[in-house]
């Protein structure tokens, strides 16, 4: 098979795995879910940060013996809306239009409750470094991520309801999320602040930070409101300034989060790269570039292999690999190599963790395969990649024709 036609048989496949599951899966962090979790933990912190991360990083899959169930997921049905929509762009299919339709009714209808502005979270509880998340309580992660993908949809066929939507999100933002005000700058806060109020500081995360900013300066396009401009710019230059010499960026201020990773860190120039396009404002093109050119250089094997972290390649993660392609594609005008790296990725990742039921595997170690079929993580965000690399490819194939 040609390129294009391995893209689009793994399309097919995993559309059909996640149709067959009615579009449930496992969750990375879903572990604090079973039922045996509250009587091993006593609720203390530590203990369920060890049996989430036990859960996640075991390299088998440990949910149905401790009765965790395959349930949907808000940011796995945004990237499936996003994977139609860019289906529907490539084929102008009504079925790829309608499922795209059902994947952003089902959103709309699973919201965190006790919001006045759109806004999404986690169906589980989750234990971090940073403290608590409680199931339903809404991240600025998931809710820009899904603001996108209404967004997307709002561009592809003009219905007014969804660029509402994306514009509610953006009030939520603003108005009940909070943020870290500094001397300089702002950083948007990972979950609402009480009463939505800025507190005084130096630390948040760079990536949660930069997609709350990219949704306000794609918002800001259609429905333009200064707050909108004003935070995204405040929000970027607090990230901006935090760039390493080397074009990186740590995953967050304080210490404990000084790692850098390939996701997070497409998550940061996709980010960057929408508020420039957005906003018009190219102060930091030149950050842009280099933390792209660090990202394609530090996070691919010649073969494709995606890297996990910026010294070292091991997990192979399917998320490295999804936001690795989509990054790639995204941002393929910055680098004459992204589109041959992005197919040699998706080679990659369809050769070694596509199951032969259609869904792709979590993580390969040296001597074992994690097969869990993770749903957001792992079927939602490879269906958005490889329906983006599918629409690049086959629009070159029509221009070349038409040459």
């Amino acid at each position: 098979m040609t390129t294009a036609e391995k893209i689009r048989n793994a399309l097919n496949r995993l559309e059909q795995w996640a149709e067959q599951n009615n579009w449930e899966g496992y969750d990375t962090f879903d572990g604090l879910s079973s039922p045996y979790a509250r009587f091993v933990t006593w609720n203390n912190p530590f203990l369920k940060r060890v049996w989430q991360q036990g859960v996640r990083r075991f390299p088998l899959n440990l949910r149905p013996l401790l009765r965790i169930k395959p349930a949907p997921s808000s940011k796995g049905m945004g990237f499936f809306a996003q994977g139609y929509v860019r289906l529907f762009q490539s084929y102008g299919k009504a079925d790829h239009l309608k499922k795209m339709h059902s994947c952003l009714d089902w959103l709309l209808l699973n919201r965190s409750p006790g919001f006045q502005g759109n806004s999404w979270g986690n169906h589980f509880d989750y234990e971090s470094r940073a403290g608590r998340i409680p199931p339903g309580t809404p991240t600025v992660v998931w809710t820009s991520l899904i603001g996108q993908a209404f967004l997307d949809a709002y561009e592809a066929i003009g219905e007014k309801r969804y660029l509402e939507v994306a514009r509610n999100s953006a009030e939520f933002i603003i108005n009940e999320l909070g943020w870290i005000q500094t001397e300089r700058d702002l950083c948007l806060s990972y979950i609402p602040l009480p009463g939505g109020k800025p507190i005084r500081g130096e630390y948040g995360v760079h990536n949660a930070n930069m997609l709350g900013a990219g949704l306000l300066a794609r918002v800001n396009v259609h429905a333009p409101k200064e707050r909108y401009a004003e935070m995204a710019k405040e929000a970027v230059k607090f990230t901006m300034r935090a760039q390493l010499d080397n074009g990186a960026w740590y995953y967050g201020v304080v210490p404990k989060f000084h790692w850098v990773d390939s996701f997070h860190t497409g998550y940061v120039l996709e980010s960057l790269d929408c508020y420039i396009r957005c906003s018009q404002d190219r102060t930091f093109q030149k950050e842009l570039e280099k933390g792209y050119r660090f990202f394609v250089e530090t996070f691919f094997s010649p073969n494709g292999t995606p890297r996990y972290y910026d010294y070292k390649t091991r997990p192979l993660d399917i998320q490295c690999a999804s936001q690795g392609i989509q990054t790639l594609v995204n941002l393929r005008e910055l680098h004459p190599r992204s589109i041959e790296i992005a197919v040699k990725v998706a080679h990659w990742t369809i050769a070694n963790m596509q199951d032969e039921k259609g869904y792709f595997y979590y993580r390969k170690y040296p001597f074992i395969t994690n097969k869990t079929p993770t749903l957001h993580w792992g079927q939602a965000t490879m269906f958005a990649a490889l329906a983006l690399l599918d629409q690049h490819l086959s629009r070159n194939m029509v221009e070349r024709a038409s040459s």
